[in-house]
């Protein structure tokens, strides 16, 4: 019966063999981490180049803008507005009609934002918004439009789909020709602080008076491009905007009482504020080290009594410009400075805040606002706009042309930890920042939110560490690659890759702000280094200023800049949610030997030769390795070999060689693995015995030919007591456990009873 088992073994054994001989032969596709993303990125074509520039026949549409609107301020607070829009097709194709984008339809009673909403087992509301999304009671939101014509007066038809409006035009709007459409408006304006929203009103129950921050409100065109056509996805909440540039002159008629600013220049400026408060502003143009109040506190505090009557119009004029916004209300207090580029340009940096902010946002808006500015334009380019404005609003963050809101108040005593005031620079930097990602560097918000967030938040990060210096206290910045480890060791369920619509992912948080952050940072600080980083993305921001790039237009852009091959990076990072888990799995020891291992035995061997003919050569040993030399044993002995290599080398060498050559006395083979799926550069830090350390960073290539187990070894003229693999998790590695050598012991219940009695 054994026979017959042992025959049967054996007879399964050969099959297995056969059977893995025979799948030796089959081909496969290439499944390398380091293989080309020509399957993942767009073809290059004239409008788009394979360099990530934009290419020969590149174009973008235009809207230009003339508005008059009206911030009617009572109880239910309506605006309504008068437009006229100029678009000027400069695409080859001829269009059949326009689509126009209607966000405030997201608050309609039919929203198709709610309608597509799983509402889940805990449903929280504010009563306002609890009366408004389940009664007939309470705020009617949506956008009605009133009139819509073409410049002679003749009604054009047209068809409202959610929060996007299509135009059907008479005849095909022709490449190269340019079309003119009129609409009229209005809308109730939202209490943000119910419903969570973008921009609306803030009402202040003890003074009864609104704060406005108005966005999104009114008909704006859509962008028609060579990779989308139309960009027409449905405005859900999530997924921003995506909008043409063009200029804009609006006229906004408010209370007379009212102090109001918003994006472009402010042409009647002097005839819209008083003498004093003009003449405070003359000076805030020259002031670049402290910001001057236009509208004093003590101004904020006497309009907040007064109810005008009367009206005031405010008339702006905006060039080359994304999108229009603006702030409004009788609490403002109004601050100023001019900021210096390097250009030799100034800016306006500017706040507007309620008394409710104070003493906060009077010693740090302002200056946080021109910081940025300045910084940012170090790291990209100069800002062109003329102002850069940050508005106090309820826990609020959110960004436009030239102006933001953003939050951050005291107690009612003036009262503010570290941890608010922080957050409060961080938001500001943020948002400002924003006038950079996606107002001048157009990306489409809708479809990839990462292409403004990450981006954006990256530079705050590094905006954030020269503040530090500056403010004395830190500001703990997010998007560091470690800070990323606990969402990527997270359910892979609820988990997306950074290339995902901006309305399909789960946490956006991470997936395009944070995420997004620590790529970036990984490739300045480990994959590329600062100089060739700076400069890749320098070149990015300058060829996409004013237009509107893609993602492979950024990816082609690095590598054409830098000559670094980023595709393992951009696969693994951006298009796969895999993760990087690597280990220091055992570090062997070697000596030098200059005298005849069993190797070389068998070499001369094999060639036909004797020991003492063969080539010169020098091993590498390990102590119990299978070619150690019975007379070399001792460690003493390979020292002394190191020490008198020089004797050996005098037959192959010059003496000015030798004088300038350094002879390592150790060696160390670090064998490394990849327990995860992501492939990174080794970081390691190593520690000798005199107690100094020394960084050594390998390519991510190193991994190329096995992606799951790499060696290297490090020659050193000092005796290395500790290895650490990446110390400082700068690739985001999720287990840190096994990055050390010698292993970290793990601790007795002895040891921890003896450190407790220590103490």
């Amino acid at each position: 019966m054994k026979k017959i088992f042992f025959a049967y073994s054996f007879l399964l054994f050969l099959l297995g063999t056969a059977q893995e001989t025979n799948n030796s032969h089959k081909g496969h596709y290439n499944q390398s981490k380091f293989r080309q993303i020509t399957d993942l990125l767009p073809t290059p074509n004239t409008y788009r180049s394979a360099s990530g520039a934009p290419g020969k026949d590149y174009y973008q549409n235009k809207a230009d803008y003339q508005m008059d609107i009206e911030l009617i301020d009572k109880k239910q607070p309506v605006l309504k507005g008068s437009e006229t829009i100029t678009y000027y097709n400069n695409s080859p194709d001829n269009l059949e009609y326009l689509w126009i984008q209607l966000e405030q339809n997201r608050r309609a009673p039919d929203s198709y934002t709610d309608q597509i909403t799983d509402d889940g087992k805990n449903i929280m509301l504010r009563p306002g918004n609890f009366i408004s999304k389940y009664t007939n009671e309470g705020y009617k939101g949506g956008i009605h439009i009133t009139k819509l014509t073409d410049k002679n007066g003749n009604p054009l038809p047209y068809t409202i789909n959610h929060t996007m409006m299509r135009v059907d035009l008479p005849k095909p709007l022709k490449s190269g020709e340019k079309y003119q459409l009129n609409i009229d408006w209005w809308y109730n304006i939202n209490n943000f602080t119910e419903d969570w929203a973008r921009s609306g009103y803030e009402h202040f129950d003890k003074d009864g008076n609104n704060l406005y921050i108005i966005a999104q409100f009114y008909p704006r065109m859509a962008v028609y491009d060579d990779v989308n056509g139309w960009q027409n996805l449905q405005f859900i909440k999530t997924g921003e905007f995506a909008l043409p540039f063009g200029n804009f002159e609006v006229n906004i008629t408010a209370p007379a009482d009212h102090i109001l600013d918003g994006t472009g220049t402010l042409v009647n400026r002097k005839e819209i504020l008083t003498k004093k408060q003009y003449k405070r502003y003359l000076k805030a143009t020259q002031s670049f080290d402290k910001p001057v109040f236009i509208v004093t506190p003590e101004e904020a505090k006497s309009n907040e009594k007064s109810r005008s009557t009367e009206k005031k119009t405010w008339k702006f004029k905006a060039e080359n410009v994304r999108d229009f916004a603006f702030a409004s209300s009788r609490k403002f207090i109004y601050d100023m400075m001019a900021g210096k580029l390097s250009n030799g340009k100034t800016f306006m940096a500017g706040s507007l805040y309620p008394k409710e902010a104070e003493p906060l946002w009077s010693k740090y808006s302002t200056r946080t606002v021109a910081f940025t500015i300045k910084n940012y334009s170090k790291h990209l380019f100069d800002y062109p706009y003329p102002k850069a404005l940050s508005v106090n609003a309820f826990r609020q963050g959110m960004e436009y042309p030239m102006i933001c809101w953003n939050y951050g108040r005291p107690d009612e005593n003036g009262k503010y930890t570290d941890r608010l005031r922080n957050g409060m620079i961080k938001v500001i930097t943020h948002e400002v920042g924003h006038n950079f990602f996606p107002m001048i560097i157009n990306s489409d918000e809708r479809q990839w939110m990462w292409m403004d967030e990450g981006f954006n938040t990256f530079m705050e990060l590094l905006t954030e560490q020269k503040w530090e210096k500056k403010l004395g206290f830190p500001l703990h910045s997010r998007g560091l690659p470690k800070s990323v480890v606990p969402f990527m060791k997270g359910d892979q369920s609820k988990m997306r890759p950074i290339m995902t619509n901006s309305d399909l992912m789960y946490n956006r948080s991470m997936t395009a702000y944070s995420k997004p952050t620590a790529g970036l940072y990984m490739l300045r600080e480990v994959i590329m280094g600062h100089k060739l980083f700076d400069k890749a993305l320098k070149t990015y921001a300058n060829r996409w200023k004013f237009k509107h790039p893609e993602p492979q237009d950024f990816f082609r852009t690095m590598e054409d800049a830098s000559a670094i091959d980023l595709d393992w990076f951009w696969r693994g990072w951006f298009y796969t949610t895999w993760v990087n888990d690597m280990a220091i799995k055992k570090v062997d020891k070697f000596y030098l030997t200059d005298k005849p291992t069993q190797r070389i035995k068998r070499m001369a061997k094999m060639y036909g030769m004797k020991v003492e003919d063969f080539p010169p050569y020098i091993s590498l040993v390990t102590e119990d390795g299978p070619d150690f030399t019975p007379d070399m044993k001792s460690k003493k002995a390979f020292f002394k070999r190191a020490e008198n290599l020089k004797e050996f080398l005098h037959k192959n060498f010059t003496k000015e060689e030798i004088k300038n050559l350094k002879t390592p006395k150790y060696f160390y083979r670090v064998v490394l693995e990849q327990k995860g799926e992501l492939v990174m550069p080794v970081v390691l830090k190593l520690t000798y015995k005199d107690g100094t350390t020394e960084q050594k960073i390998f390519p991510a290539k190193i991994w190329r030919f096995n992606e799951k187990q790499v060696s290297k070894m490090i020659p050193s003229e000092k005796e290395i007591v500790k290895i650490e693999l990446d110390p400082e998790n700068l690739t985001a590695d999720i287990d840190m456990t096994n990055n050390s050598w010698p292993k970290k012991q793990k601790k007795t219940e002895f040891d921890k009873l003896k450190e407790k009695i220590k103490k």
